[in-house]
């Protein structure tokens, strides 16, 4: 599929489109296969996220915020699970190519290049795969925009799994880049309206627990990603944080890879409650997320229900093969 992929890609004038307020797998993967399939523009309907802005203006590099996507000859988006992440109000043909390595929705299935890798950490091995496949040399630049997905979608490597790890050595490598160098580009304090956001998120949590595990939700304004990290920071095993805007809300949920290693999966709890609300979610089994319309807190409470009921079913679980023991 890499192999017809590249060739799809090669000698047309090209737009790769990544999710709204997109990350650094995004955006990494994005430029990447810029670079390497020239004529290429780079769209982010919807913004980029703090730590990409970063990274982008370290390395200088361009992306648009308006752009008609029916001027293109081929159209690619990349990191991105559903049509409705990209938060923009034209359509992606058909004849498009996703790359993407989250949990298939089958929102992409009437396009003729879906190319998804569920047990991929981040979308960027999948791209540097591509660019192998193709026997496309990485500069400097792309690995290190590569190396930056790589270390923000696996958690500073919390959630690397051993083909991330080789990956990431391999391109370290092949491009001359320290570890420092990598670890340094993805490097920013916190705003002091993300510190806010998060200590307002502290402040109106809720929680329950079942045993020993612990489930948190909260809300606020922005910063959902940071509020949850700080939650967990202060001991939820899982963590939700949603915010409203008008109709519309948008939730960010993390757990801890003790409790996704007992069975908890926030991909598929966000892909069950997307399926039970029509909205859309998705996600990794750390982390993920669900957006549309609805209200916050009654998503939240749905959240809770969920991973409550996962939580009983692990305990019983350790119950059990305790007995056993």
């Amino acid at each position: 599929m890499l192999g017809e992929i590249a060739k799809e890609l090669t000698g047309k004038r090209k737009v790769v489109l990544v999710h709204g307020n997109a990350d650094m797998d995004a955006m990494g993967s994005a430029y990447a296969i810029s670079k390497a399939f020239p004529d290429a523009d780079i769209f982010a309907p919807n913004g980029i996220d703090r730590i990409t802005k970063v990274v982008v203006d370290k390395l200088d590099v361009k992306f648009l915020e308006n752009c008609d996507i029916s001027t293109y000859e081929q159209v690619i988006v990349v990191d991105t699970s559903s049509p409705e992440q990209l938060e923009m109000d034209q359509t992606v043909p058909d004849d498009a190519v996703v790359i993407d390595h989250h949990s298939i929705t089958g929102k992409w299935d009437h396009i003729r290049h879906f190319h998804c890798e569920e047990g991929r950490t981040s979308c960027c091995e999948i791209v540097k795969d591509l660019l192998d496949t193709a026997g496309i040399e990485i500069t400097r630049d792309m690995g290190l925009m590569l190396l930056g997905g790589m270390i923000t979608d696996s958690g500073h490597f919390q959630f690397a799994k051993p083909e991330l790890l080789l990956a990431f050595s391999d391109i370290m490598t092949r491009c001359g880049i320290d570890m420092d160098e990598a670890f340094d580009l993805t490097k920013a304090q916190p705003s002091m309206s993300e510190k806010i956001a998060m200590l307002k998120a502290i402040e109106r949590t809720k929680f329950d627990r079942i045993g020993n595990y612990i489930v948190a939700t909260s809300y606020g304004g922005s910063f959902e990603a940071s509020s949850c990290r700080a939650i967990m920071g202060a001991g939820a095993d899982v963590v939700f944080v949603g915010s409203q805007r008008e109709d519309e809300f948008r939730l960010s949920a993390r757990a801890t890879q003790e409790v996704v290693r007992k069975g908890v999966h926030l991909g598929d709890i966000m892909k069950c409650i997307s399926g039970e609300t029509m909205t859309d979610g998705g996600g990794h089994g750390g982390a993920a997320g669900i957006s549309g319309i609805g209200d916050v807190e009654a998503m939240l409470h749905i959240c809770m229900k969920k991973t409550m009921e996962i939580f009983r079913e692990i305990k019983a679980k350790d119950v059990l093969e305790k007995d056993r023991a």
